[in-house]
């Protein structure tokens, strides 16, 4: 288990009553923005120091890992919906009865602070422009130890895998607003009447990995890159640049996006779990789960390579590992 720190003071509301962190990928000029980057090393049962207007105001337990997801609706004007796409982490937030001012107690934290990317000046006042941020182990334990015992039962919950308030029907699903939004782009272009109805069909096909885009892809790739399987009826053509993510159709259909995968592989793929670098060596993220990728057929105690790509797939293979594979790139 791992404790972050998140301002809110804009989005407080929306947040905790939706259950999701949400960020931009990066800066308005495109630049990295490490408190951005921390949202892909979110994993399930991490602590969330929820802060806004100088209290912490709850706490939240992550229920995923990141995923793409398009900027919430109820963030209202402040920007488009479905173009504009970040990060986003589903969150089950507690809001606490004992909401404790930081600024009150900083003769207590003030020594616990890090020397970069901390969540509160000298005196107590948040800091500008973090959003998301890592917290020492002895700092969460400060901060708990103030909040009592709302905070004590949160982390002993998460830490035995309670995750808490799914309530009595159990696991809820995760990655809903991914889901939300590839629906949209679907929509769109099933109402589109620029595009022919038979390349229409292909394009909404090509979503699932299959129809024209996967013998396009078979024309390239003949197995699975990670289990070896070569069965045509067993494997999907899984987009390396995102179908959601496409600039066009003809990235939708084009086969050097696209390698022949094992279902359970294509989900570590499309979710960041894993990547490949360009000279074939296999990536697997620091927030997925190694037990699960050993029964999915995916080595995790050894250097795997998975053979060459052609240059055309490693450009694909470039967009995959900078806006879709789960390992914070922060600035050294």
């Amino acid at each position: 288990m791992r404790y972050w720190w998140v301002n809110q003071n804009q989005t407080f509301q929306q947040e905790t009553e939706g259950g999701y962190l949400w960020s931009p990928k990066r800066k308005a000029g495109g630049g990295r923005n490490p408190f951005y980057e921390f949202m892909r090393e979110v994993a399930p049962g991490d602590l969330v120091f929820s802060f806004q207007g100088t209290f912490i105001r709850a706490i939240g337990v992550a229920r995923s890992t990141a995923y793409e997801a398009p900027k919430p609706r109820e963030f209202g004007a402040a920007g488009p919906n479905w173009s504009h796409i970040g990060w986003r982490v589903d969150v089950h937030f507690h809001q606490l009865l004992n909401q404790i001012r930081p600024a009150d107690h900083m003769d207590l934290l003030r020594r616990a602070l890090p020397d970069r990317y901390s969540p509160l000046q000298q005196q107590g006042r948040g800091n500008q422009g973090v959003y998301l941020t890592l917290l020492s182990h002895d700092l969460a334990n400060l901060l708990a130890n103030l909040i009592g015992t709302e905070a004590h039962h949160l982390i002993s919950s998460a830490g035995s895998g309670d995750i808490v308030g799914l309530g009595a029907g159990g696991l809820r699903d995760v990655a809903v607003g991914q889901v939300e939004w590839e629906e949209h782009l679907s929509a769109e272009i099933r109402s589109d009447e620029a595009v022919p109805e038979t390349e229409r069909v292909a394009i909404i096909v090509a979503r699932r990995g299959q129809g024209r885009f996967k013998e396009e892809v078979m024309r390239i790739e003949r197995r699975c890159r990670i289990t070896g399987v070569d069965r045509v009826e067993h494997l999907r053509a899984s987009h390396i640049r995102p179908w959601r993510d496409c600039e066009d159709h003809r990235q939708r259909l084009d086969g050097s996006n696209g390698l022949l995968l094992t279902p359970s592989i294509d989900h570590l793929f499309d979710r960041g779990f894993i990547s490949f670098e360009r000279s074939g060596e296999l990536l697997i993220s620091p927030v997925a789960h190694l037990a699960s990728l050993d029964k999915m057929g995916v080595a995790t105690n050894r250097v795997v390579s998975v053979g060459n790509f052609t240059d055309d797939q490693k450009r694909y293979l470039e967009y995959h590992q900078e806006q879709v594979f789960l390992q914070a790139q922060v600035m050294g």
